[in-house]
């Protein structure tokens, strides 16, 4: 099958959660059988090259991805793939428009609210203009022949008869503990560079530093970790706006010399840094995103996946969908309960090891099971060939 698949408002050679989904769904459909051509933002002059497909990329910011609809519709008109696919983006729809006016079937792939929640500043305003954003992204709804999204209620009401709840994966090749053991050569290597005791407990966080991450949460959390654990160590990978509060944060602690700011990891080295962790916290904190608390979780949380696929045991807020992918593979809290989350980290480091080597095992289990890119493209298929049929 060939298949035209756009993601405007994505950088595809970075590092972040959109560029690892646009990379994994179409190696994953690559390794199938089909035929992709993948638009994106990137530099023209360099291209990606990690993609197994034809790639078109442009300059063009996010807000501007509708200047891009004349490059979709000539590729559709000249490739004539035999689907579509879009990331949905408020401000892109191109290929969508593209696949509705050459009569070629569509799925609309969506990762974040297709409207935005009542009272947002992004919908007053847009109801101050008479709502252009939300016909906007209601036709792009209309136009497609399926909808895939980890949570319906991102979608309008109406559009929701149109959709297959679809969850995102781990890369469970990459993240395997087999090639990166917790004892292993890497993970000696990285304890020599980060300056950790051999015998120290690990708690690790990776992803976005932003509010509703809960880094904050995770290192409130560790000064209460260290008073049963004085020589633990936490590991936290990444970088956000909220950094450097959560750096002046741990200065202010007095847990400066026990918590590691690496920063910005490559993402082939994050499985070798999670091989360090005895313990992986996500403290999820709807609290501080609006859009959050109206749909619900919507996000399909890489950072769990990923810690689960390396048999890291895996401490995270007590919501769904999180409490069901988690349990019995780590602990869940209540969000924003400081002692909770402390409690459960150290409850972990406490089982013996034979209890904490079987939670391992079922975590990595259960995401090459349910939760693997390659799970997720599989149904991507079965979805694909379905709206060629209808």
């Amino acid at each position: 099958m060939k298949i035209l698949y756009s993601a405007l408002a994505v950088a595809l050679d970075g590092s972040h959660g959109g560029a690892t989904h646009v990379a994994e769904v179409t190696n994953g459909l690559a390794a199938l059988g089909h035929d992709l051509w993948v638009i994106g933002r990137g530099n023209p002059a360099n291209p990606p090259r990690h993609l197994a497909a034809r790639v078109t990329v442009s300059e063009t910011p996010p807000s501007l991805g509708w200047m891009l609809t004349p490059t979709a519709t000539r590729i559709v008109r000249e490739w004539r793939p035999d689907a579509v696919m879009e990331r949905f983006y408020t401000f892109a729809g191109g290929a969508m428009f593209a696949a509705h006016t050459h009569g070629i079937p569509a799925l609309l792939e969506v990762n974040a609210p297709v409207v935005d929640p009542p009272g947002s500043r992004k919908e007053r305003l847009d109801r101050a203009f008479g709502r252009p954003m939300r016909r906007w992204a209601t036709q792009q709804c209309q136009w497609a022949s399926a909808i895939v999204t980890p949570l319906a209620t991102t979608v309008p009401a109406e559009m929701r008869e149109r959709v297959m709840r679809l969850d995102w994966g781990a890369n469970v090749s990459r993240f395997d503990p087999a090639r990166f053991p917790h004892d292993g050569a890497t993970a000696q290597t990285l304890r020599a560079r980060y300056r950790i005791p051999d015998n120290a407990p690990v708690i690790g966080f990776h992803g976005s530093f932003r509010a509703w991450h809960g880094a904050a949460d995770a290192a409130t959390a560790f000064t209460e970790v260290r008073q049963t654990f004085p020589d633990a160590r936490l590991l936290l990978i990444g970088d956000g706006p909220e950094r450097a509060a959560i750096a002046a944060q741990v200065a202010a602690s007095g847990d400066a010399s026990h918590v590691i700011c690496a920063g910005t990891v490559p993402y082939a080295d994050i499985p070798a840094h999670l091989a360090l962790c005895d313990v992986s916290v996500a403290p999820f904190a709807p609290r501080f995103h609006a859009p959050l608390q109206h749909f619900g979780f919507y996000w399909s949380p890489l950072k769990v996946w990923e810690a689960m696929a390396m048999g890291v045991p895996v401490v995270t807020t007590a919501i769904p969908p999180l409490t069901s992918i988690v349990a019995g593979c780590g602990a869940t809290v209540p969000e924003g309960n400081i002692r909770a989350l402390a409690t459960a980290i150290g409850s972990i480091l406490l089982l013996p090891a034979t209890q904490r080597a079987a939670m391992a095992a079922r975590a990595r289990e259960r995401v090459v099971r349910d939760y693997s890119w390659a799970a997720h493209c599989v149904r991507l298929d079965d979805t694909l060939h379905a709206i060629l049929v209808t």
